[in-house]
């Protein structure tokens, strides 16, 4: 689909779309990584759900399952499986103590958040080539496009 979108609006769309699909191209090399043939090896729907866990927050059980759209025993299944293998926990909420939380554990972390440090890297070489202006100028449009990319999965549903 091509866009109606001109000038310093198209290269903009063209930057944003490039930052994604390197970051979802890492994202899945990270994943097929996760993915051997070894003991306690996670499958790829393992991988992704743990993943999906991991980005929700400490999701609640029913969030997860809501958000990946399946049926709350199913969501048990797979959450029970990665809590099986270590790579999830069931965390009893301190508010509420009948809520359990899901949250990511350090063998989770081995595998998907070793690209924290080279992003960080990044991110500091890049505020070392602008201004303290620019730089600002910068977070705030991807707050904003963070925002309405927010604003779209709300119309939609997701």
């Amino acid at each position: 689909m091509r866009s109606k979108v001109k000038g310093s609006g198209l290269m903009l769309q063209e930057s944003i779309l490039r930052l994604y699909r390197r970051l979802r191209l890492d994202g899945y090399r990270k994943l097929f990584g996760a993915v051997q043939e070894r003991e306690g090896s996670l499958s790829a729907i393992e991988a992704f759900s743990a993943d999906l866990i991991n980005l929700l927050g400490e999701p609640t059980l029913s969030q997860f399952a809501e958000y990946v759209g399946i049926s709350q025993p199913n969501a048990t299944y797979k959450v029970n499986a990665l809590a099986g293998k270590g790579y999830v926990e069931k965390v009893v909420s301190k508010p509420d103590r009948r809520e359990i939380r899901l949250r990511t554990g350090k063998k989770f972390a081995q595998y998907f958040d070793e690209d924290r440090p080279a992003i960080c890297a990044a991110a500091e070489r890049v505020r070392a080539q602008f201004s303290e202006s620019e730089i600002d100028t910068a977070r705030r449009v991807l707050d904003a496009m963070l925002d309405a990319m927010q604003e779209g999965r709300k119309g939609a549903n997701v």
